[in-house]
């Protein structure tokens, strides 16, 4: 009966370490929203480490592979609308394709922030992963990127193409402007 109160003593204390730690990372993560630019470049310098790691123990070319591979997923979910016109036709509703039909913004599969927090996270497992010599398995690492190369291409022919029939644009560039229409009769063409 002693052993059980013990037990429950010293689970609180880490049920308690843990919380704080979680409500701790959670305040950075919310106060991390608003700078997309650090994030990206954080998330490139946790890359740049990995890529250090790998290349000084010339190894762990399948973990890598893995990597590129879950972050080639992430990628089509970014660029790929919430929802896929191709199931919407069959439900009859559609992306507008004529002025008179209604506008409906682009919303992404998978939102920006939670795009960087999965590739930052997964760099992060990665790096963790490159410690343990078990998982250093030996391949042949010119055909992983070979073949890692062209699925690369056909997945992004594929997005791409249907982006193009779809008629989408994933990204957006700042508020768009209309500057309104020139007169015909400007100063240039002043009759004498």
């Amino acid at each position: 009966m002693e052993g059980q109160g013990t037990d429950s003593a010293s689970v609180v204390p880490l049920a308690n370490w843990r919380n704080d730690f979680s409500k701790m990372f959670q305040y950075y993560l919310d106060r991390s929203t608003p700078h997309p630019l650090q994030r990206w470049l954080g998330t490139l310098a946790v890359a740049m480490v990995y890529v250090l790691r790998v290349y000084s123990v010339q190894g762990f070319y399948v973990i890598s592979y893995g990597l590129g591979i879950y972050v080639l997923n992430l990628l089509i979910g970014f660029l790929s609308p919430k929802e896929d016109p191709e199931l919407e036709v069959l439900d009859g509703a559609s992306l507008p394709m004529k002025g008179s039909d209604e506008f409906k913004p682009f919303i992404r599969r998978l939102p920006e922030f939670r795009f960087w927090y999965s590739i930052t996270k997964a760099f992060i497992v990665a790096f963790v992963l490159t410690f343990f010599s078990m998982l250093d398995v030996p391949v042949f690492w010119p055909i992983l990127l070979c073949y890692w190369g062209v699925l690369f291409v056909l997945t992004m022919k594929r997005q791409i193409l249907h982006m193009i029939k779809y008629k989408y644009v994933p990204f957006t560039v700042g508020k768009q402007r209309y500057t309104g229409k020139k007169s015909a009769g400007s100063s240039d063409s002043r009759r004498d």
